[in-house]
């Protein structure tokens, strides 16, 4: 079996007290992002007073020179806390981003005087219906294959449309996502 790298060492030292901590510095070099481990490490650092641009290693000798576990388990915590409100910062960040892109794109749409958003929107949807009536209906003879390509293909791009005038599900989406979180009522 592989030596433990520095940061599966730590991973183990943090444990239950910073998971998600944990769990970034666990994965990293199996599939988690190494900017997410340097600010999982950067955390660590800066709940340990150190420079957030410190070493996994100098983490490491901190942690195990330190004889008060009482506090060690604070800074885990506190640590966890920071690098769970970079990563939701990060999150607000890409909202933001997002939201300027639609804005943009609808303010494009009022500003501009033509009509050939609108045009290519009908146009899209008006051949995804005819591809899915003809498939279904038999109209055309086309390999199975192909056929799922195709209207998978306008299937996606009617959603855009659909999306760009009546808005997107993310709304949705999240409001599942937190409702499934919850505690059922008694």
């Amino acid at each position: 079996m592989a030596e433990e790298t520095i940061f599966q060492k730590i991973a183990k030292a943090v444990g239950s007290y910073a998971p998600g901590i944990s769990a970034i510095l666990a994965a990293t070099g199996v599939g988690a992002p190494v900017a997410a481990a340097v600010a999982a490490v950067g955390a660590l650092a800066k709940s340990f007073g150190l420079p957030e641009n410190s070493s996994a290693e100098t983490i490491a000798t901190q942690i195990m020179n330190s004889a008060d576990m009482t506090e060690i388990r604070l800074k885990f915590i506190q640590a966890e806390n920071d690098f769970q409100l970079k990563q939701r910062d990060q999150e607000l960040e890409i909202y933001r981003v997002q939201l300027a892109d639609i804005q943009n794109a609808r303010k494009r749409d009022i500003d501009a005087k033509d009509n050939v958003n609108r045009i290519l929107a009908f146009a899209i949807v008006a051949a995804f219906i005819i591809v899915v009536g003809g498939v279904l209906f038999g109209f055309g003879k086309v390999e199975s294959v192909l056929a799922g390509t195709l209207v998978g293909y306008l299937s996606a791009k009617c959603e855009q449309v659909l999306a760009y005038y009546f808005g997107s599900s993310k709304g949705s989406d999240k409001k599942t996502d937190l409702l499934s979180k919850t505690d059922a009522i008694k």
